[in-house]
């Protein structure tokens, strides 16, 4: 009778353990799941702030360069000048072939307001793109330097530019000067860097010197 209390007694200490170390596994378990759960919140969070804090600068119109939002306002003259520089090479580079020109000229109007819309309309109704055409001759422009004024909002820029009129037999080599200002609008995949030209002119674009192809 005395060994069955025993037993008895032991099955129960047994059982208690038993139930102890499952108590225990199970507050163990627990605790994991949490700290699983939070860490996996505190890594989505980080991720989708530093998403957030990022934005992408178009450089040169071909590669994406991450920046931090926190320095966006160090990165504006930069996003500025690149703009600026884009559209003068989509609006100013030209090949001998219609179509070529109406998909540089489109792409580039996105870049300005209606200044650069009338420009391009002036320029087209004097013949200048036909000309072009019916010369086999292509225009390219090499920007030399962009002054940007951000000290007084819409921010002054003045752009200095050499243009190539390339024929068939010479080369004709113009100074290109143009201002206008920059006002900040929304970004989008048209106009990554969230800038607007307006009141666009052509400042200067006389002859400098021609010569004969090679």
């Amino acid at each position: 009778m005395a060994t069955q209390d025993q037993t008895f007694f032991k099955s129960l200490r047994n059982l208690e353990t038993s139930y102890r170390n499952i108590r225990i596994l199970a507050f163990v378990s627990v605790g994991a799941f949490t700290l699983i759960a939070i860490g996996s919140l505190v890594f989505a969070y980080t991720v989708k702030t530093d998403s957030e804090s990022r934005i992408y600068v178009v450089e040169q119109g071909k590669s994406l360069i991450a920046a931090l939002r926190n320095d966006v306002r160090e990165n504006r003259p930069v996003e500025g000048r690149d703009h600026i520089r884009r559209f003068h090479e989509l609006f100013f580079t030209l090949d001998p072939d219609a179509k070529s020109i109406e998909e540089h000229i489109n792409e580039a109007l996105p870049y300005a307001d209606e200044s650069v819309s009338r420009l391009y309309l002036d320029t087209k109704e004097k013949g200048y793109y036909s000309q072009l055409i019916q010369a086999s001759a292509s225009q390219e422009i090499q920007v030399d330097s962009i002054q940007l004024d951000l000290n007084q909002y819409p921010y002054h820029f003045r752009t200095y530019a050499r243009q190539q009129i390339i024929r068939l037999t010479n080369i004709t080599v113009r100074k290109l000067v143009t201002s206008g200002y920059l006002r900040n609008v929304s970004r989008s995949e048209i106009n990554p860097h969230g800038f607007l030209i307006e009141k666009f002119a052509v400042v200067d674009n006389t002859d400098i010197e021609e010569r004969l192809r090679q």
